[in-house]
């Protein structure tokens, strides 16, 4: 196979994927004793707030919450983007409350701006803001205190969007929506740290509706039989991430796909990195070469250094990454590129459905503050 188009670089024969697989399962076989400890917490907190619903709290404003069993790489952060835009045109002005995974910060809760550094508010955050600007984002380790900040906005929210909120349910949610990568689905069905679900899969009967992303890649029938086995009775949606346009992390210049461009070394800092990968592909974009790091790291400008280096000997044009992993690139990080870095660009497709539902759901509300 042509290195030049799309393969492995021979200064890298292993696959980003096969070391991914034997850190993750030297991680499982140093944790597996703790396994069934693990599903013991897990299955008395669920019965704690089952047996006593009053332990959730809920708030004056409506609130949506988009989660998953699994860890991460389902694309939570892309569709609360999507829908905090979309559910703000039709007149449903929203917050986003997160934990700010990663981000270290004196101050919590705390709003989330444009210009917020992704070392104190995380980098999903970060990247959440730059989208939707001021006032749209709060992050806090505890999210019913980052909602009682969104509460005291001017003018008061219509609604507050819980992201990756499925297991935090000290905070009461209107809507309890759960996702499901078509392609991953849901792994071997065991708890961490032998799978990579964070509770049972009996847990989904809690969500009001199912969320199927990459949804063009999976078997509709087995969703189906899981959802009707494991899942309630609401409705099941299929939708599809894009990768529509590159911007030039440097200078701004945006190229709207299909565009004529050389392969990629592509990168990211993400929870899923091979769904990127395969996503680049699908948008007409080969790679010479990939290299995957922690989720949410942050990476050196040497580090850039060596992947522009890499680049070059594999026969790449330049660097491609996520927006996610933008948000974390200084100007020492671009300086140290000697060929352009190129941001991919998300979107959604096959949401009208979805969003139809969350709006019929909101309007049926019986909430005198959410008009």
């Amino acid at each position: 196979m042509n290195v030049k188009t799309v393969g492995r670089s021979s200064l890298q024969p292993k696959s980003p994927t096969r070391y991914r697989l034997q850190d993750m399962s030297l991680f499982r076989w140093l944790f597996a004793p703790l396994a069934p400890f693990y599903c013991l917490v897990v299955k008395a907190r669920n019965r704690a707030f089952d047996s006593d619903p009053r332990r959730a709290e809920r708030l004056s404003s409506p609130v949506i919450s988009i989660g998953n069993l699994s860890v991460g790489g389902t694309g939570k952060t892309p569709l609360t983007l999507h829908l905090a835009q979309r559910l703000q045109e039709k007149g449903f002005s929203n917050v986003i409350l997160s934990r700010g995974y990663g981000g270290r910060r004196e101050v919590d809760p705390m709003d989330v701006n444009p210009e917020s550094d992704p070392c104190e508010v995380g980098d999903e955050p970060a990247m959440i803001a730059q989208r939707l600007g001021k006032n749209r984002v709060i992050v806090g380790r505890r999210r019913a205190f980052a909602a009682l900040r969104a509460l005291s906005h001017e003018p008061i929210p219509k609604l507050l969007i819980l992201d990756d909120g499925f297991q935090h349910r000290a905070l009461y949610r209107d809507l309890d929506i759960l996702l499901l990568d078509g392609v991953r689905k849901w792994g071997n069905g065991k708890l961490l740290p032998l799978g990579n679900l964070r509770e049972p899969m009996t847990s989904a009967r809690r969500a009001n509706a199912l969320v199927v992303t990459r949804g063009s890649r999976t078997q509709k029938s087995e969703i189906e039989d899981w959802w009707s086995k494991y899942g309630s009775s609401g409705p099941i949606f299929y939708l599809d991430f894009i990768i529509g346009s590159l911007r030039n992390a440097a200078t701004g210049q945006r190229l709207v796909l299909p565009a004529t461009l050389g392969p990629l070394f592509a990168f990211c800092a993400i929870g899923h990195p091979e769904a990127f990968y395969a996503d680049l592909l699908v948008a007409g974009l080969p790679w010479s070469d990939t290299k995957s790091f922690r989720d949410h790291q942050r990476l050196s400008p040497g580090q850039i250094t060596r992947m522009a280096s890499t680049a070059h000997d594999s026969g790449a044009t330049g660097l491609v990454c996520t927006e996610k992993d933008a948000v974390k690139l200084s100007a020492s990080h671009l300086k140290a590129s000697d060929m352009p870095i190129w941001i991919a660009e998300q979107e959604v497709t096959g949401a009208e459905s979805l969003l139809k539902w969350i709006v019929d759901s909101l309007s049926n509300l019986n909430r005198a503050t959410i008009f």
